[in-house]
């Protein structure tokens, strides 16, 4: 076989698997609602489903967090930090507030507004940044949160608990876009799996710390699917996609993968009606294509 035409198949081989890899990792990072949804069955709350996702996930981030103390330099008294800080808001926060509101709304509404997250970012940027938002930027932002709007009136039906769970889950969105923005330049000098593992070091120690403030240890002790769940939602729904989008980037770019990405809304909505027996509807299923052309526009700029 020419030596051109065996280079070529690799690197088509190389872009489909890492292509394959950002979807399976948006998918399973967009399970986790669906899992949080079947938790919520055995009657446990936003506190303690969020203690055993981080419990489970803890000791993968941990050996890696140890692995990258020994063999990365050390940090400075500041990064220590805003470690510290990063983890609070980026996966603490971002993830309790995500949780309290999907026991309030649609695993379909939880992931479009979630979606959302880069244009919280853009949003920020021009208002704290004072970076300027062109045109095609506003046309991508409002097609986007049209879709939202849809989607939201549709669920509105449900009761006017949709709207306290909508605005956590907005809560949510804005402080990962936060954490976003506040980890680009560590990012850089640390890399990124060794930020991730301290920052969910951090969100463990506060999740765990939440726990036993405000639970008895009797709340430790639950029926045997709550941990057969969290051990999926620990593993599955949070440590692989966070490997495995890492792995994308690497091998397909930032772009591409983030745009591969664009499936878990859509996974999200049919797995919501295949094992939750949530309704799709026309009203969903235009808002999220609504959702979707926004934020591909918002990409592709």
């Amino acid at each position: 076989m020419d030596k051109s035409t065996t280079q070529g198949t690799l690197t088509r081989a190389a872009f489909l698997s890492g292509l394959g890899i950002a979807i399976g990792g948006s998918v399973l990072f967009s399970t986790k609602a669906i899992v949080a949804k079947l938790l919520y069955r055995y009657h446990i709350d936003a506190v303690t489903l969020i203690a055993f996702r981080m419990l489970f996930s803890l000791p993968v981030f941990a050996t890696i967090a140890l692995w990258k103390m020994r063999t990365g330099a050390p940090l400075s008294s500041g990064d220590r930090w805003r470690i510290v800080g990063l983890g609070l808001v980026g996966y603490y926060l971002s993830s309790f507030l995500d949780f309290l509101g999907l026991q309030y709304i649609s695993v379909g509404l939880e992931r479009l507004i979630l979606f959302l997250t880069p244009t919280f970012v853009l949003l920020i940027s021009s208002t704290i940044l004072k970076q300027h938002i062109n045109r095609k930027q506003w046309m991508a932002l409002l097609t986007s949160y049209l879709g939202i709007v849809l989607v939201f009136v549709h669920d509105l039906q449900g009761g006017s608990n949709v709207v306290l769970g909508a605005a956590l889950v907005t809560g949510s969105a804005a402080a990962y876009a936060a954490y976003l923005l506040l980890s680009g330049e560590m990012v850089k000098r640390l890399g990124s799996i060794r930020l991730v593992s301290y920052a969910m070091c951090v969100s463990t120690a506060a999740c765990m710390a939440q726990f036993f403030l405000l639970r008895p240890l009797s709340g430790l002790l639950q029926p045997l699917p709550v941990y057969g769940l969290s051990l999926i939602n620990g593993i599955l729904c949070t440590v692989a996609p966070v490997f495995m989008t890492m792995i994308a980037v690497e091998r397909i770019g930032a772009g591409t993968a983030s745009q591969a990405g664009m499936i878990g809304p859509v996974s999200t909505l049919f797995l919501g009606a295949l094992l939750l027996g949530e309704p799709v509807t026309s009203w969903q299923l235009g808002g999220t294509a609504l959702v979707l052309a926004g934020i591909y526009l918002l990409s592709k700029k």
